[in-house]
């Protein structure tokens, strides 16, 4: 039985669920070692064949230090809890790991990442389009902690469906691709593009009817690490713009859970939104395919943000 953050349980929720079962959930631990692994032997290639490293920072092993260090740390979050729920959730009766135990790990390693991204790499600015860079000191700190916690989040309430969350990841990374590129930033452009590769391979098995998921393990890592990407990048804005389904999808889950706890009434019958669609009678493959063309639709808007700012 799946509760809620109100220690409510969730049926409707894991009726749907349920349909999953059976399905290994492993992809996410595969292609968070296969990514780290291909992208570590680069650079000796590099070094190899006197192809230049250029970053937009000085101390580039700092921004591959924690490029990977989010991307393995929120993965071993979610490794944990998914060996919870195979083997401790049916006898405990909850969802993995008790939501505040996840939370106060998620918010001490997204507080020394962004010490890092503050202290280590000086970044400590907030570029808004139309509005200019806004100078926030410290504050930082604070910003980029949330945004880091609120995608791994969203990552993992929108990783519901077949296809959904890795397919809205794929585009988003493309657009990510291409301003890291732009800008001449060789580890973030060769850390994308071997992680799309491995994305489009699981992809494929992933799509309905799914052969396999990511789980939790690929879920938060996958959504830290992209916001991760996008404040290295200075493009916090054009992140919550490309992201948005992401962000959509763990809205609609807030909301509920605050009518929830302060008026006793649910908003909708169910959240997060893509259950509610289902809910409504949508069905699986229409959902997944509607938010990948809406997140091609976002991402070409941040894209034209990321390069006018």
């Amino acid at each position: 039985v799946t509760i809620d953050a109100l220690n409510r349980p969730t049926p409707i929720f894991d009726a749907y669920h349920s349909q999953k079962a059976g399905i290994p959930i492993g992809g996410g631990f595969l292609l968070i070692l296969t990514t780290t692994l291909l992208f570590l032997l680069t650079f000796p290639v590099l070094y190899f064949f006197w192809i230049p490293i250029t970053s937009i920072y000085a101390n580039i092993i700092v921004e591959i230090k924690i490029l990977l260090f989010t991307f393995i740390s929120f993965g071993l979050i979610g490794l944990y809890d998914d060996i919870k729920k195979i083997f401790f959730g049916k006898k405990e009766h909850f969802f993995g790991l008790k939501l505040r135990h996840k939370l106060i790990l998620e918010i001490i390693i997204s507080l020394l990442i962004s010490f890092w991204l503050f202290n280590e790499l000086k970044i400590s600015i907030i570029n808004i389009p139309f509005f200019g860079v806004w100078q926030v000191g410290v504050f930082y700190v604070i910003f980029s902690t949330f945004v880091i916690i609120s995608f791994a989040n969203a990552f993992n309430i929108t990783d519901g469906l077949d296809g959904l969350a890795t397919g809205v990841l794929l585009i988003c990374l493309i657009a990510f691709w291409v301003i890291s590129n732009s800008i001449l930033d060789t580890p973030l452009t060769l850390f994308i593009a071997i992680w799309l590769g491995g994305l489009i391979a699981f992809l494929y098995f992933n799509i309905y009817p799914a052969r396999i998921f990511l789980g939790d393990v690929g879920a938060l890592s996958f959504g830290a690490t992209l916001s991760v990407i996008g404040l290295l990048l200075g493009k916090s804005f054009s992140l919550i713009i490309i992201g948005g389904i992401f962000v959509l999808e763990i809205l609609t889950s807030l909301i509920q859970l605050l009518s929830k706890k302060y008026t006793g009434k649910k908003i909708m019958r169910v959240a997060p939104l893509h259950l509610w669609l289902q809910e409504k009678g949508w069905h699986e493959s229409t959902i997944v395919f509607r938010a990948w063309l809406a997140t091609l639709v976002l991402a070409m808007i941040g894209l034209w943000l990321a390069f006018i700012s």
